[in-house]
């Protein structure tokens, strides 16, 4: 049985959405256009336009996507820890993969900075980031971590401060981060 129409459209789509992802890492995002991203997809141009009202929406859903997909990644992660030190060691853990240069840490990176200057962009990726903070401070509460809105907050900027430095400073290692950020999660005793 072939395709259907909807199941090829949602599939030239995802192959748009990954090609953007991967030029935004190698080109920056203003280095981008409609033909690279058509090309790289593997598609004419004008299907670029047909799924995107703009090179720039489809920019900006494609990084939200990355964002969403490492944010959607941390959460089974943190089912596993039973306690909040530990938690936070398997957040920690989880940013010796990324190098600061690899596509995901420079997708970040120019996503932060095209949110400075696009409102839209940067209420997507308020959202992101809300979503995430909200579902880490539920976690916190129910394990007794005091004011737990304001610990993820901090833990997740933490995150990602560290994941964008790490291409300035290779020293920031789960070694070297996790003792000063576990301090912040210890309950009273």
């Amino acid at each position: 049985m072939s395709p259907s129409a909807a199941d090829r459209g949602r599939e030239v789509r995802q192959r748009l959405l990954g090609a953007a992802a991967e030029l935004i890492a190698e080109r920056g995002w203003g280095g981008v256009s409609t033909r690279m991203v058509a090309e790289r997809a593997g598609v004419g141009a004008g299907l670029v336009h047909y799924h995107f009202a703009s090179v720039q929406v489809l920019l900006s859903a494609a990084a939200v996507a990355v964002m969403r997909e490492v944010g959607g990644a941390l959460e089974p992660l943190l089912e596993r820890a039973g306690t909040p030190a530990e938690a936070l060691e398997l957040l920690v853990s989880s940013l010796d993969g990324y190098t600061g240069d690899d596509a995901t840490s420079v997708v970040f990176t120019e996503t932060y900075l095209a949110a400075t200057r696009d409102p839209k962009l940067r209420d997507e990726v308020a959202g992101v980031i809300a979503e995430f903070r909200a579902w880490l401070a539920g976690w916190l509460a129910a394990r007794g971590v005091p004011e737990p809105e304001a610990t993820a907050a901090v833990v997740g900027a933490a995150i990602d401060g560290v994941m964008m430095q790490r291409a300035l400073d290779p020293s920031l290692t789960s070694e070297a981060v996790l003792p000063v950020l576990r301090r912040m999660v210890e309950t009273p005793r």
